[in-house]
C-alpha cells in the first residue's frame, strides 16, 4: 500500500513539473524577451505595465490549474506560479489581481476544497508581492524564491486541512498532493526567477558590448572629429566603425553629400555622391533615427548592390543636425534593437565630439585674439621707452643712436617676422639681449646684467615675449628710482618638472601691502603693461597653475618666478 501511494506521489510530482515546464516555456517565449520584463529589473511599474502583468500572470495562474490533475475531487496543480511571479513582478495588489483570476477560476469550478484553494491563490500573490517589497526581482536569490514557494504551498495545504470539509479527505488528500505540489511550485517559480534574471543579464551584457564598443569608436576618432566633419575625418571615422562593429558598411553624411562610405558596396558608393534615400532625408529634416528594412528602401540604382538593411542616426551639433551616421547591414529586415542602440551610442558620441570640437576652436581662437591684444600692448610701450633712450643720444652721441636705431631696428624685425607665439629661451634671450643693448647704453654703469642660465635649457619653449617685459620691470621699477647702480640677474632651473625662470633684481622692492595686488591689471603706474600682461597670457597659454609669482622687500629687491610645462 506504501510502495502504490509512493508511485503515485511520484507520478503525480512528475507530471506537474512537466505542465510547470509547459508554462515556464509558454512564457519565455510570449515575454520574457521583450523590452517589457527587463524595464521592471530597473523601475517600478506604471498602471499600464500592471494591468498588462494582472493579464498575463492570471491567465498563467489559470492555466495552472487546467494543466493540473484532477484527484479525489480536487486538482493536484501549479495555479500559484502565476500568482506569485505577478507579485514578485508587480508588487501586492498585481500580485492580489492576479491570483484572484486564477483563485476566482477554480471558486468557480467548485469541489469541496474550492475556497480553500482560491483564497490560499489569492494570497500567494500578496506574499508574492510583500516580497516584491523588500526584495526586488533582480536580488532576490534561487534559494529565496524557492522558499517562497514552499511557504506559499505549505499554507495551500493548511487551508485545505482548515476550510475543507469533510476533513478526512481533505486529510487524505493533501497526504497524496503536499510534496508534489510543494515541489513542483516552489520548482516553477524558481525557474521564472532564474529566466528572468538570466534574461535582464544578457540585456545587460548585450548593452555593455555595444556601450565599450561605441566608447571605443569615439575614443579613436577623437583626434580625426577635433577638426570638424569633412572628408578626412568621416572617412578615418567610418574605418574605425567598421572595424570595431559586426556592420557591413558605414557611411557619414552632411547635409547635402555622402563625406564617407566604407565596406561592402564601396565600389559604386562613393564619397561626393549626392543623398539618395529618403530614410536619411528625413533624418536630416527631423533629427530623428530612421530604419531602413529593405534593398529599395536603401534606394541604390546599382544591380547586385549587397546593402539590404540600414539604420540612420541624425549627427547633431548644438541640437543642429549637421549630417548622418549609416550603419548597413547585407540581409533585408535585419535591424535589430542591439544594432539600434549602438548606432543611437555611436550617432550620440560622435555628435559630442563634434560640438565640443567646434567649442574648442572657438575658444582657441577667442583666446588666441586676446593674446594677441595682450602682446600689442607691449611693442608701443616698449617702443616708446626705446625712442626716448635713443633720443636722448641723437645730440650728445649721433652715432650711438644711430646703433641703437639698427639695434631697435633688427629687434622689431624679429617680432614682426616671428609667427608663432612660443620660442625658445635661446630665442627669448636673443631679444632680451637686443632690448638691454639700448638701456645699457641709456643707464650705463648703473645697470649689470647677469644671466645664468645652463645651455641644456636654452631649447625649451616659452612664450614669446615673457623676458623682456619683466626685466624693463625690474630696471624701470626696481632700479631707475635708487641712487646707487643695481643688477639684475636671470636665472632657470628645471623643479618638480618645471621650467622655473627667475628674474631678480637688488633695487628698491616693493612694499608688502602691494605685494598681492601687483598682478592685478593696472595697479601702479604702468605695472599692469608689463608684470600683469605675463601672467594673463601664461595663463591664457598654461592655465593658472603656471605664471608669475612675485617675492619682494621694501629697499632690498624684488625676485619674479615663471614657473613654466617642460615642453621642447
Amino acid at each position: 500500500m506504501v510502495t502504490m501511494e509512493l508511485a503515485q506521489i511520484n507520478n503525480l510530482l512528475f507530471t506537474l513539473i512537466k505542465s510547470m515546464s509547459v508554462i515556464a516555456v509558454a512564457a519565455y517565449l510570449l515575454g520574457l524577451e521583450t523590452n517589457l520584463f527587463n524595464k521592471l529589473f530597473n523601475q517600478r511599474p506604471k498602471w499600464q505595465t500592471k494591468g498588462f502583468l494582472v493579464i498575463f500572470f492570471g491567465i498563467l495562474s489559470l492555466s495552472g490549474t487546467y494543466l493540473g490533475i484532477e484527484i479525489q475531487g480536487a486538482y493536484a496543480n501549479i495555479r500559484a506560479i502565476g500568482a506569485v511571479v505577478a507579485g514578485l513582478l508587480g508588487g501586492p495588489m498585481v500580485g492580489i489581481l492576479a491570483g484572484l483570476i486564477g483563485g476566482l477560476h477554480r471558486f468557480l469550478l467548485g469541489g469541496y476544497t474550492a475556497f480553500a484553494c482560491a483564497l490560499s491563490t489569492i494570497l500567494a500573490g500578496l506574499i508574492g508581492g510583500i516580497v516584491y517589497k523588500y526584495r526586488p526581482l533582480n536580488r532576490i536569490s534561487l534559494r529565496e524564491g524557492f522558499t517562497v514557494g514552499v511557504v506559499v504551498e505549505v499554507i495551500e495545504m493548511t487551508f485545505v486541512l482548515i476550510f475543507s470539509n469533510p476533513y478526512s479527505e481533505a486529510l487524505v488528500l493533501v497526504e497524496t498532493i503536499a510534496l508534489p505540489m510543494i515541489l513542483s511550485n516552489a520548482l516553477g517559480i524558481v525557474l521564472f526567477i532564474d529566466i528572468l534574471q538570466k534574461s535582464f543579464r544578457k540585456k545587460e551584457e548585450a548593452k555593455a558590448r555595444q556601450a565599450h564598443k561605441a566608447l571605443k569608436i569615439a575614443n579613436n576618432s577623437l583626434c580625426y572629429l577635433s577638426e570638424g566633419l569633412n572628408h578626412d575625418s568621416a572617412s578615418e571615422t567610418a574605418k574605425i566603425i567598421l572595424e570595431i562593429t559586426e556592420v557591413t558598411a558605414v557611411a557619414i553624411t552632411n547635409q547635402e553629400e555622402v563625406l564617407a562610405h566604407c565596406g561592402a558596396g564601396e565600389d559604386h558608393h562613393q564619397a561626393g555622391a549626392g543623398i539618395l534615400t529618403d530614410a536619411t532625408k528625413l533624418a536630416l529634416d527631423q533629427g530623428e533615427l530612421n530604419i531602413v528594412s529593405t534593398a529599395d528602401e536603401v534606394g541604390c540604382p546599382v544591380d547586385g548592390c549587397p546593402l539590404g538593411s540600414a539604420v540612420i542616426v541624425p549627427l547633431k551639433q548644438d541640437q543642429e543636425v549637421i549630417g548622418t551616421l549609416k550603419l548597413y547591414k547585407r540581409t533585408e529586415q535585419s535591424i535589430t534593437d542591439v544594432d539600434i542602440v549602438l548606432a543611437r551610442g555611436i550617432g550620440e558620441l560622435l555628435s559630442t565630439q563634434l560640438y565640443l570640437s567646434r567649442l574648442k576652436k572657438e575658444a582657441q581662437l577667442t583666446t588666441e585674439a586676446e593674446l594677441k591684444a595682450l602682446q600689442a600692448q607691449i611693442h608701443p610701450h616698449f617702443l616708446f621707452n626705446s625712442l626716448n633712450t635713443i633720443v636722448s643720444f641723437c645730440r650728445t652721441d649721433p652715432d650711438q643712436a644711430r646703433k641703437l636705431l639698427m639695434r631697435l631696428s633688427k629687434f622689431f624685425r624679429k617680432t614682426l617676422t616671428q609667427n608663432s607665439k612660443i620660442v625658445t629661451l635661446k630665442q627669448e634671450l636673443d631679444y632680451m639681449q637686443d632690448y638691454m643693448t639700448i638701456e645699457k647704453a641709456r643707464y650705463g654703469d648703473k645697470l649689470n646684467i647677469e644671466i645664468d642660465i645652463p645651455d641644456r635649457l636654452l631649447d625649451y619653449k616659452v612664450p614669446s615675449f615673457t623676458l623682456q617685459p619683466l626685466v624693463e620691470n625690474a630696471i624701470k621699477h626696481g632700479l631707475a628710482p635708487q641712487a646707487q647702480a643695481g643688477t639684475v640677474e636671470i636665472k632657470a632651473e628645471i623643479v618638480d618638472s618645471n621650467l622655473i625662470i627667475e628674474i631678480i633684481d637688488d633695487g628698491v622692492g616693493i612694499a608688502d601691502n602691494k605685494v598681492e595686488d601687483i598682478l592685478e591689471v593696472g595697479s601702479g603706474q604702468d605695472v599692469g603693461i608689463g608684470l600683469s600682461n605675463v601672467d594673463q597670457r601664461l595663463d591664457k597659454i598654461y592655465g593658472n597653475e603656471y605664471g608669475v609669482e612675485i617675492k619682494s622687500k621694501l629697499n632690498k629687491g624684488t625676485k619674479v618666478i615663471i614657473t613654466l610645462p617642460l615642453k621642447e
